[in-house]
């Protein structure tokens, strides 16, 4: 599943080419964004677009299978397809909403290949859309603010032996319609993108995880 994404645009670059109007200031910034850290989204506000800063995972919470009290939340990053629709499933009542529908920004997303223990970074960026989004899902939480997870849909045979499972990447005439649609008609945009817009950057880069604040954005 996907767990590092990189934004390679400006914040005023990201709200120009999403007709959205930016964020109050935060502590946030484009760049690589991990699982748990603080990105950007595109959602709808009063029928505006609003380009906001969100932590990446919704809550999950468990007991400790010793203790029995409660283990610290988990960030839970990104949503199956297959699961969208499911009854009592935590995706199902997000989705349904439209305005609890969002787009998340990238240039790229990355999978960890390569043996445990030495894995690298192979980055995959969309050759038609060097600013592209990706379908997600947004929700407030008591834990950390506001959040967001992204969609996943299988992935194209291409990219099997990277990972089963890729972002669902949007195509420009659709993003209007995943932040405005039906259920159903939201269902339809949940596919694979075209393999041969998808390019491979296999790196020699170590698959390591840099810090990065997991609070919730801070308006300065």
């Amino acid at each position: 599943m996907c767990k590092l994404i990189t934004l390679k645009a400006s914040v005023d670059e990201v709200a120009s080419h999403f007709k959205a109007r930016r964020p109050k200031p935060t502590n946030a910034s484009p760049g690589e964004v991990w699982k748990g850290g603080t990105g950007f989204v595109v959602r709808e506000v009063m029928r505006l677009r609003q380009l906001d800063a969100m932590v990446w995972g919704f809550p999950r919470h468990s007991l400790n299978k010793r203790t029995w009290q409660p283990n610290k939340p988990t960030h839970v990053n990104n949503a199956r397809d297959d699961k969208l629709l499911s009854p009592y499933n935590m995706w199902r009542e997000w989705f349904l909403q439209p305005a609890h529908r969002c787009l998340i920004p990238i240039s790229a997303f990355a999978e960890a290949v390569g043996p445990a223990g030495d894995m690298t970074r192979t980055w995959i960026s969309i050759a038609d859309q060097p600013l592209a989004a990706c379908a997600g899902l947004w929700r407030p939480t008591d834990e950390w603010g506001d959040s967001y997870t992204m969609v996943m849909a299988d992935a194209v045979t291409e990219m099997l032996e990277i990972h089963d499972r890729m972002p669902v990447i949007l195509h420009p005439a659709d993003l209007g319609r995943w932040l405005k649609a039906s259920a159903d008609e939201a269902m339809a945009l949940v596919t694979q993108y075209p393999s041969e817009k998808l390019v491979t950057d296999r790196t020699a880069e170590p698959w390591t995880r840099t810090h990065q604040k997991r609070d919730p954005p801070r308006v300065l």
